[in-house]
């Protein structure tokens, strides 16, 4: 059975990029080799894998990349370190931080909730 990964690779910078393959060493390799002077991480070589999550599908590897993409340096580190309670924290000042602004937006057009 082939499986795909989301994968996350820690930039000498200090930023992550995100990515899905079958094979994330072999990518993490790719990344390092810098072929492609165009690509997002050939400035910011050597890379180093720190995250991969394996799936059946290939889609549900790429919605979880879509989303991986979407969240803070701080939330993808604590996803790295497996610190779950920090990530529930992230999100729930997220979460209200949108709620007030879902709020307020439907205060200024006069519409409720």
């Amino acid at each position: 059975m082939k499986y795909y990964y989301t994968y996350m690779v820690l930039c000498s910078d200090g930023m992550f990029y995100t990515g899905i393959s079958n094979d994330p060493i072999r990518r993490e390799a790719e990344h390092n080799e810098g072929k492609n002077p165009k690509a997002w991480t050939y400035k910011r070589r050597p890379v180093q894998l720190v995250y991969t999550q394996e799936f059946q599908w290939v889609q549900e590897a790429i919605d979880w990349e879509k989303r991986l993409k979407k969240w803070s340096s701080a939330k993808k580190r604590a996803l790295v370190n497996g610190d779950y309670n920090t990530i529930h924290e992230l999100a729930k000042c997220m979460n209200a931080t949108r709620s007030d602004r879902h709020r307020d937006d439907h205060a200024e057009q006069g519409t409720e909730e």
